[in-house]
């Protein structure tokens, strides 16, 4: 973002959460919070599990200083689901080996499913509600993008698309 705002880069893409002064976002890609768990769980294999539904495991989880998991604990705060045990690291691929252990579970952006595709664990769309997860494109507002920038997104978007549909991310 501060790069961005500078002038130091023509785009950024991510998950903002917060607009900025002299920053345009624009959406650019939509993802949806799923949850994971122990692929042995045989009492686990919704398509579809209520937030709710999450009381009483071992949350494993993303530092509490990440964006994504500060938007994770407000819905989990909201639903009145609470852990009695919580493990915290910094990267999901982590977050997955340890719920493929059988450590826990966890809650993650679909955007990580081709993460779990080689790892015994089961997927499930966290409903009541859909929490959606919004990735977007920022620019200087005060700066034209070169032909190169706005041809680069174009492509993105695209590619971004077919993967995600491949993945079964959307």
């Amino acid at each position: 973002m501060e790069r961005v705002q500078a002038g130091e880069l023509d785009i950024g893409l991510g998950a903002f959460f917060k607009s900025a002064s002299g920053v345009r976002r624009i959406p650019f890609f939509r993802f949806a919070l799923i949850v994971v768990r122990a692929g042995n769980d045989p009492a686990f294999r919704p398509a579809s599990t209520a937030w709710s539904a999450l009381k009483g495991d071992t949350l494993i989880s993303l530092p509490e200083t990440n964006p994504t998991q500060q938007l994770i604990n407000r819905r989990l705060t909201k639903a009145g689901v609470f852990f009695p045990r919580h493990i915290v690291f910094n990267y999901l691929d982590t977050v997955i080996a340890f719920v493929e252990a059988g450590e826990g579970i966890a809650v993650i952006p679909s955007f990580a499913i081709p993460a779990c595709r080689n790892r015994r664990v089961v997927i499930s769309q966290l409903t009541n509600p859909v929490v959606n997860l919004d990735f977007y494109q920022i620019t200087n507002r005060g700066r034209k993008l070169p032909v190169r920038a706005e041809d680069f997104t174009s492509f993105l978007k695209s590619y971004i698309a077919r993967w995600a549909g491949r993945a079964g991310v959307l």
